[in-house]
């Protein structure tokens, strides 16, 4: 490995650790700051904000990763131009549709959480979607250099104005918080908007040109990776609210404690899914595929070994850690917190999961695998939310994740074998 990309990968690893200390760090201001009751006003409201943002959102990056480093490959620079401008409109389009959503939404949500302040959060936070939509479009254009460092840079200071947004609107109440969060994302939106142009002025100049025979495999990806990513917003956003509608905000907010596990050890594997996404992208592109899936064994193993380690320290002292971070009136948050511990460290032993679909392109293995998920979970989360409010909640993660884990070992099994009896006809099947 050279100094030039040890240093690059040390500094995007920096910059991921970064980010997520800052959104962990909002996430303890606005609890401490907001109280039990606000927080879990200000926890269900971003459930919605992120529902509706994942949910409308065409899922456009995954394609313009996979094909921008295809037109990189080939040095088709007006090819590459067309696709940033087609992946860039539908991007907005897809923010615009959230913010709209969002906005109707607004009279009606106080009877759908029993709680009238939700409706106001929600209004204070329908333009996030809009003013992230691009935000993606332009941070690909960095990783098509290989500059995940930059990419870590931006999400670094992305997080820091989120974080300063909370600082500064939390004290006034849920809906300030929210809309000085809105400012931040239009600030932080239009840095790296800023940026990903100086990174695309650096190829060759081209007229654009159509996409020609690569439209109905581009839009194939799309619309699979689309579906992926409403899949997983089931997961992701729409728990906490089906959270909020069997019990109460305050639960969801307890809920927002309890992943914080999640939150920590996504910030640990952050940078090394950011490599894997660039670099083994880039290794399938060139036909190197044992190497792509020894990586993801190694992974794997390692990250699994330090699981084995971590998880009995932090299961035993999250009591402590609770009530020292967020205080004493969270301590609701402990057995569900403990629970997501447990899930979390599956998720971050297979946290390839969500960069290979990318990589051998094909998203449906990701619809299949959060389908499942999905599923599972959801039911659960009403049933056992209802019954036993967060704590529910978490068990029903842990079992989900468990299934998750168990499609992804069929799943690898399987390209393994289709591989090792036909690499050429593996090759064949990346495209959509």
């Amino acid at each position: 490995m050279n100094a030039g990309l040890l240093r690059r990968r040390s500094a995007a690893a920096l910059f991921l650790y970064a980010s997520v200390g800052f959104g962990i760090l909002g996430t303890i201001v606005a609890a401490r700051v907001l109280g039990l009751q606000e927080f879990g006003v200000f926890a269900t409201a971003l459930a919605a904000v992120g529902f509706f943002q994942i949910l409308l959102d065409l899922t456009v990056e995954e394609s313009l990763t996979k094909y921008g480093f295809r037109y990189v490959s080939s040095e088709d620079w007006g090819r590459l131009r067309r696709l940033f401008r087609v992946t860039l409109r539908l991007k907005l389009l897809g923010g615009a549709l959230a913010t709209v959503i969002l906005l109707l939404l607004v009279p009606v949500a106080g009877d759908l959480f029993g709680e009238k302040g939700v409706g106001t959060a929600l209004l204070a936070g329908a333009l996030i979607p809009l003013l992230q939509s691009s935000e993606n479009v332009g941070a690909t254009a960095l990783l098509l250099h290989s500059r995940y460092d930059l990419r870590g840079g931006y999400q670094a200071g992305s997080g820091a104005l989120r974080l300063a947004a909370i600082g500064v609107g939390a004290p006034h109440g849920v809906p300030a918080a929210l809309a000085a969060m809105s400012v931040a994302q239009g600030i932080s939106t239009a840095a790296v908007s800023f940026m990903s142009l100086a990174a695309l002025r650096r190829y060759p100049y081209a007229p654009e040109r159509d996409l020609g025979e690569d439209v109905p495999m581009i839009r194939s990806f799309v619309i699979q990776s689309t579906i992926a990513t409403g899949v997983i917003s089931l997961r992701t956003t729409l728990v906490p609210l089906v959270l909020g509608v069997v019990s109460s905000p305050t639960q969801v907010g307890l809920f927002r404690i309890a992943l914080t596990p999640q939150n920590g050890l996504a910030a640990v594997s952050a940078p090394a899914r950011l490599v894997l996404l660039t670099e083994q992208t880039r290794d399938w592109e060139r036909g190197r595929h044992v190497s792509v899936l020894a990586g993801i064994r190694k992974y794997t193993v390692g990250a699994g070994a330090l699981m084995v380690v971590a998880v009995p320290v932090f299961f035993f002292a999250m009591p402590w850690l609770v009530e020292r971070v967020f205080g004493t009136e969270y301590e609701g948050a402990v057995d569900a917190a403990r629970i997501a511990l447990l899930a979390a460290a599956i998720q971050f032993a297979i946290g390839w999961t969500k960069s290979l679909p990318v990589t051998v392109g094909r998203p449906l293995l990701r619809i299949v695998t959060h389908g499942l998920e999905a599923v599972v979970v959801i039911p659960l989360v009403a049933a056992l939310g209802a019954a036993w409010g967060v704590t529910g909640a978490a068990v029903a993660v842990l079992v989900s994740t468990v299934v998750f884990a168990g499609a992804w070992a069929v799943a690898i099994a399987r390209l393994r074998m289709t591989m090792g009896a036909d690499p050429t006809r593996l090759a064949a099947r990346t495209t959509p």
